[in-house]
């Protein structure tokens, strides 16, 4: 009588397990409706949006991506937003990862004041300082320049809490055995802490790449030379132009390929980030 019983549990567990899969599979396909929408459109150049019909697949062509690309200024655009995106992963994930060891692992007075100063920072909304960094950055002449927009978003305080808690869990032991051996504060944090923080920084990397990369605001409040604006900026300004929608989702599909494909390189560190800091 208990084989019966047995055989049933698989079938049981594969029912249950196909009762959430189908909520999550919808979820996903709702998610992904925008993007291929986009892409629909891109591909249907000169032709009137109908819905639904615009949306189904049939007299596709690549020529709203060519004009799209054939702008002088859609090249720089991508080197711009690419050289932001790239030195902010760099400076946010070095300045992150030192300011962690130091509040995970070292003792000084007013470190957790200051400490707290950063955390109290994430309750300030960005808007509220948009307008005296604007200021600071104005009176220092920064506007029009890379560093004008880069510099005051290196001080990220959601990545140096992340990475402190992350260091917080990397045994002492290690960094006692290093200093027995001569190692110095920057190899220790060369040689041993950033090797144990790999899984958080591609996870925080993976983030601030986004961030950067998708960043409309705060380029398009530093930036007046249209030579010198983010895709994300440039794009916008293309709308302005009254281009035709086509080509605007063209030059959106293009803006939207990297952070994509950054996404899908670094998916298992991400991943692996994200489990472990659920775990810690």
């Amino acid at each position: 009588m208990s084989a019966p019983v047995l055989s049933r549990r698989p079938l049981r567990r594969g029912r249950k397990q196909l009762f959430w899969h189908f909520p999550l599979a919808l979820a996903a396909l709702l998610t992904l409706f925008p993007f291929y929408a986009m892409v629909i459109i891109s591909l249907r150049p000169g032709q009137p949006i109908e819905l639904p019909q615009s949306l189904i697949p049939g007299g596709l062509n690549l020529s709203a991506y060519a004009e799209a690309l054939s702008s002088d200024r859609i090249g720089r655009w991508i080197a711009n937003s690419t050289i932001y995106s790239v030195a902010s992963v760099i400076l946010v994930l070095l300045f992150a990862s030192m300011a962690g060891y130091a509040f995970a692992k070292k003792r000084f007075l007013g470190r957790e004041l200051m400490f707290w100063v950063f955390i109290a920072m994430l309750m300030v909304p960005a808007h509220l300082t948009l307008i005296p960094l604007f200021l600071i950055v104005s009176n220092l002449d920064g506007l029009d320049t890379m560093w004008g927009v880069l510099v005051p978003t290196l001080a990220n305080a959601q990545a140096m809490f992340l990475m402190r808690q992350f260091i917080m869990d990397i045994p002492d032991e290690l960094i006692e055995a290093a200093k027995l051996d001569g190692a110095g504060e920057l190899r220790i944090y060369w040689s041993i802490i950033l090797p144990q923080t790999l899984p958080i920084l591609a996870t925080l990397g993976t983030f601030v790449f986004l961030w950067h990369w998708n960043d409309f605001l705060w380029p398009l409040v530093i930036m007046r030379d249209p030579n010198n604006y983010m895709l994300t900026v440039g794009l916008n300004s293309l709308q302005a132009q009254e281009s035709l929608l086509a080509t605007v989702m063209a030059a959106a599909t293009v803006t939207f390929l990297p952070a994509f494909l950054v996404f899908i390189l670094l998916q298992r560190f991400f991943i692996r980030g994200v489990m472990m800091s659920g775990l810690k």
